[in-house]
């Protein structure tokens, strides 16, 4: 009942998202026929392709999204935030199933056919088209089957670059602990495979391999296949013209010089709400603002350097360690010092003044732990890690300030530690799959699921302390850019942005919302 009517309230939004996912999975699997169908063709002519070929179609399967995501956002022309990437990603993953089955069909042709074939003098054009194909169809189109709904899943990650798609409210109710709004990503992209997969069957059944084979139905294919792509094509290329028409539209009446910022954020919470509050102040001073929010893993550091983003929510701590690869330390200003330094130096980036608190990395256990064997700090719960089950983030568990050094510090002995997405390390420490976790000390999550924060007694995590960081040239497009980071310095306290945090985590309020009442309230 809650998820029918979130889905009424919501429907623009879930149509709008529908529809993304769909035009992600259409276009890239067109693309992704329309070149690996010739150059599964081309392999069966030349045999000594074939290893190399297939084999590097077997190495992009193996790559992880993100790790291929982060590696296409700098290159030119196919990179970037947003659906372009997503899509050369999707094309990448669905060529093999179709190389495959394109070489698997067409070898698989009975010698006997071939040999008559040839027999009635009929040259290797017409073999391939009126023999082999029809003959293949069937194995082909499987593998077009087994495309489909492989990036009908993939394009669930693509939300992670800006793309849109289902796989938005997934990770959005990931982060939030809200299984209405994963069910709402989730249920339409399983359903869209199951169609998907199912309507394609009823298609390869036209090809039955013991009927002999149809004149010019391979054609017919082929040409349909060929139409369909263009028309995507074409769908994608008035899409994009009607985004710049809009975007034109919007922007009409704003001053002749008012410049444009691309504004981006991690994959949590407070980066979304902090990235918001940038946003906010810029349009209220007259900029237009692209937003390119929930990027995963280091992407938003990525598309900065790159020139996709021009300002992202950051931490001084984070900074220092995992980007600077620099050994932890306690020095609040000289982090911060050392940070802001390098990154003009090293990646022409700029640091905004510390936004007024810290999001330090929290050793969480569930509250009535904490209460039962009155645990305060970290001293205290490590004799009691030898029966503890302990779930951290990937970075965390191999970060330089991350769990190695904790462990040292502390001599920590866990019964065992899993590795998995952040957001769902809550969602195990709440429902006792694991015992203790390393969350952040800022968020909502931690007072509406009743968990406890032990003290860093031994003073181990480095500062974390929350800035802005901005291309350099985007001080130079626009006074407006240091007013907006002046009135930004210590604007908000530890408890504030708790406080926000929970008005979207606990409360289900939007990040647009909850900013601009911040806003408001602060007259800022």
């Amino acid at each position: 009942m809650r998820l029918w009517q979130f889905l009424v309230e919501n429907r623009s939004e879930m149509l709008a998202l529908i529809a993304q996912h769909l035009w992600l999975v259409m276009l890239s699997t067109s693309i992704a026929v329309a070149v690996g169908l010739p150059i599964g063709i081309l392999l069966t002519r030349h045999p000594k392709l074939r290893g190399p070929v297939l084999g590097t179609a077997n190495i992009m399967q193996t790559v992880p999204s993100l790790a291929l995501f982060g590696f296409l956002i700098p290159l030119p022309f196919i990179g970037g935030i947003g659906a372009r990437t997503a899509i050369v990603a999707l094309v990448l993953y669905a060529l093999l199933p179709i190389i495959r089955n394109t070489v698997t069909g067409i070898l698989g042709v009975d010698s006997n056919v071939r040999e008559a074939a040839v027999a009635m003098w009929m040259t290797g054009r017409q073999i391939l088209w009126q023999v082999e194909l029809p003959l293949a169809m069937s194995v082909i189109l499987t593998g077009v089957r087994v495309a489909v709904v492989i990036n009908v899943g993939v394009a669930t990650i693509a939300a992670v670059v800006g793309a849109g798609g289902l796989g938005t409210y997934i990770f959005r109710g990931l982060r939030q602990y809200d299984n209405i709004l994963i069910l709402a990503g989730a249920v339409p992209a399983a359903l869209m495979a199951l169609a998907a997969d199912f309507l394609l069957g009823l298609w390869e059944k036209r090809f039955d391999t013991s009927a002999p084979p149809k004149v010019g139905t391979s054609r017919v294919l082929i040409r349909r296949l060929a139409w369909a792509a263009l028309a995507l094509v074409l769908a994608f290329g008035a899409y994009a013209a009607w985004r710049a028409k809009s975007a034109s539209a919007r922007t009409q009446g704003t001053p002749q010089n008012s410049a444009r910022f691309v504004v981006g954020s991690k994959d949590f919470t407070e980066s979304v709400i902090l990235a918001e509050l940038v946003a906010q102040s810029l349009e209220a001073r007259g900029m237009q603002v692209e937003r390119q929010f929930e990027l995963g893993g280091n992407l938003c550091h990525d598309a900065l350097v790159a020139g996709r983003i021009d300002f992202y929510p950051e931490y001084t701590g984070t900074s220092y360690t995992a980007i600077l690869k620099h050994p932890p330390i306690t020095d609040t200003r000289a982090v911060y010092e050392q940070v802001k330094s390098e990154y003009a130096e090293k990646f022409k980036v700029e640091v905004s003044p510390p936004l007024g608190f810290s999001n330090d990395f929290a050793m969480l256990v569930r509250g009535a732990d904490a209460r039962r064997l009155n645990l305060k700090t970290i001293s205290d719960a490590a004799p009691h890690a030898r029966e503890w089950r302990a779930g951290f983030g990937q970075d965390f568990k191999n970060r330089p300030d991350g769990y190695p050094g904790l462990a040292r510090t502390y001599g920590l002995e866990l019964a065992s530690v899993r590795e998995m997405d952040l957001s769902l390390t809550y969602r195990a420490l709440a429902t006792g799959q694991v015992d203790l976790i390393a969350g952040n000390s800022t968020d909502g999550l931690i007072a509406a699921l009743d968990l406890f924060q032990l003290t860093d007694d031994r003073h181990y995590f480095p500062p974390y302390e929350a800035v802005i960081l901005l291309r350099r040239d985007a001080l130079s497009r626009s006074p407006v850019v240091q007013a907006v980071l002046d009135s930004l310095r210590n604007a908000i306290s530890t408890e504030e942005m708790r406080r926000l945090n929970y008005e979207v985590d606990g409360n289900k309020r939007t990040p647009k919302e909850v900013v601009g009442e911040w806003l408001r309230k602060n007259k800022r």
